[in-house]
């Protein structure tokens, strides 16, 4: 995209530099005038994605920023390339402003007319033969402002040395300096934080951890990918003019905003009865676990469904009726399944898994139409994954959390365990996808939805959201949005994984409104599901 700019001279990196500039003022502004460290990262209303919940800061008019910033003091940590001329360019101007501006150069080799700008500037410049960790470790402690300019978006791998020893150093430093209670500078990543994943958010090395990431044209996948997306903190998109270029691209890797998940909803008509609304059959709980069924049932009847069919033991059906006297317990015609949540791996409840493989024959099309009724889209959680025997269609979404991947991934003959997952949760997730043929959603604190086309990186949830019982509610919202359009992603076995991440949005969302910045329970998050819906649709 910015080649064809470049080649015809347009001042891609001025732009980037000047924006950059103009965030870090504001930032140092508000250090000195009070606001504190990381502080400033939680008290806005936009998120790590710049979309939502904590984490916008709205920069003060440039004048402000300016006159409060005079006499504060950045450190830039400079790599080679055009980023590290980026981040020289924007000292220039923070030198201009009245800043103390010191730049390491970390590369032995960097941007030339950046540096001649830096120093001109009456920035300090330390180069590579003069560079000392402990005397790096100093300054930044010192400092109001970090800008990490040390790689851009075509690393890869770990940082080298001497980068990767610098940051090591500063991570280990920054956490005996929280852990004494004592400030620690707001750091901004230029572009990306050093030493991430750009393409899957992996982290191979350390990585200094970001307060603001500044990027330019638009944001990177390892920005919206974890585990690396929690290192970028607020992330601030510039828009150095790429235009027609930028809307060209077809993106490897999407986050849905609220206007994307109005329109996956399916709003119900005049002519629209209880079977055309969508009906969603569920097979979960047991008589251990009959909670796993009240709570599925609950994510379905309040995301809209037009009728729930529960099938289980009376223990089970019997609860979830206590509850939901709307749910039909007898057997029937559906438009999608929920499967699983609640029923154990090990087939002790013969019952439930009889059910479960009754369905997977539909979701698969193993048995004629004649028999289960045709082909339909599936949500296959928990127990129910243990139970695949055949290769799956992209209409069937795995949702499984990080020990369960693992689980089902050692069973394809992958040697894999939790922590490996946690690490590359994209690379294991499109593998589970590519194994099965199956959408798989991996649930997270970022939750990963592959499918055949697009990576789908939802982060919308409070942390409070990890409770039991909240993924069986997001199940059955997904069962009822996957219902609703089924004749949809039946034609378009692609729109599954856009499905999916929409329910995770209206999850997350449902989350933040019940708990209201505290903890929340299951139920709670089932029962604000209304509410977000129509919030969403409202715009």
């Amino acid at each position: 995209m910015e080649k064809p700019l470049l080649d015809a001279g347009a001042p891609l990196m001025d732009r980037a530099a000047r924006a950059l500039a103009r965030t870090a003022l504001a930032d140092i502004a508000r250090r000195r005038s009070g606001g504190g460290g990381r502080r400033l990262r939680l008290a806005g209303a936009v998120g790590s994605d710049g979309l939502s919940g904590p984490g916008h800061v709205r920069p003060p008019r440039r004048g402000v920023a300016r006159n409060a910033a005079h006499g504060g003091r950045a450190v830039l940590l400079v790599g080679a390339g055009n980023n590290g001329g980026d981040t020289l360019f924007a000292g220039a101007h923070l030198a201009r402003s009245g800043v103390h501006v010191t730049a390491f150069l970390v590369a032995s080799a960097v941007h030339g007319e950046g540096l001649a700008a830096l120093e001109a500037a009456g920035g300090e410049v330390i180069a590579r033969s003069e560079l000392r960790v402990p005397a790096v470790v100093e300054r930044v402690a010192a400092a109001d402002v970090v800008l990490d300019g040390l790689v851009g978006i075509g690393s890869r791998g770990a940082l080298r040395p001497p980068s990767g020893g610098i940051v090591r150093a500063l991570v280990e430093s920054r956490a005996v300096a929280e852990a004494a209670g004592n400030p620690w500078p707001w750091v901004i990543a230029v572009d990306v934080p050093s030493g991430i994943g750009v393409d899957d958010g992996s982290v191979p090395g350390p990585v200094l951890p970001a307060d603001r990431t500044v990027t330019f044209g638009a944001r990177k996948p390892g920005l919206l990918l974890p585990p690396a997306a929690h290192l970028a903190g607020a992330v601030q998109v510039v828009d150095v003019g790429l235009g027609a270029a930028h809307g060209q691209q077809v993106p490897g890797t999407v986050r849905l905003e609220a206007s994307d998940v109005a329109e996956v909803l399916r709003v119900p008509g005049v002519r629209d009865h209880k079977y055309t609304r969508g009906v969603v059959g569920v097979v979960a709980g047991t008589e251990k676990y009959p909670g796993a069924g009240v709570l599925v049932t609950a994510g379905a009847v309040r995301a809209g469904a037009g009728m729930v069919r529960a099938l289980g033991p009376t223990t089970v059906t019997d609860r979830i009726l206590t509850r939901h006297p709307e749910v039909v317990t007898a057997g029937g015609r559906v438009q999608s399944w929920v499967l699983g949540p609640g029923i154990p791996s090990d087939g002790s409840d013969a019952g439930q898994d009889r059910r479960v493989y009754g369905a997977l024959a539909a979701v698969t099309g193993v048995l004629d139409a004649e028999v289960t009724g045709g082909v339909v889209p599936a949500v296959i959680d928990a127990g129910a994954m243990a139970m695949l025997e055949h290769r799956l269609p992209e209409i069937a979404v795995l949702t499984p959390h990080a020990r369960e991947l693992a689980e089902l991934m050692r069973g394809l003959g992958h040697e894999v365990d939790r922590a490996d997952i946690e690490a590359e949760p994209v690379r294991w997730a499109r593998a589970a996808q590519r194994a099965t043929g199956a959408t798989v959603l991996l649930k997270g604190a970022v939750t990963v939805i592959v499918g055949s086309g697009a990576t789908f990186a939802q982060a919308d949830a409070p942390a409070w959201l990890a409770t039991a019982g909240a993924g069986d509610v997001l199940a059955g919202l997904l069962g009822t949005l996957l219902a609703s359009r089924a004749d949809d992603v039946l034609a378009d076995p692609t729109l599954t994984s856009r499905i999916a991440a929409a329910a995770v949005v209206l999850h997350g969302r449902a989350a933040a409104l019940a708990s209201g910045g505290g903890p929340v329970s299951a139920s709670e998050v089932a029962d604000a599901v209304p509410r977000v819906i129509a919030d969403v649709l409202a715009g």
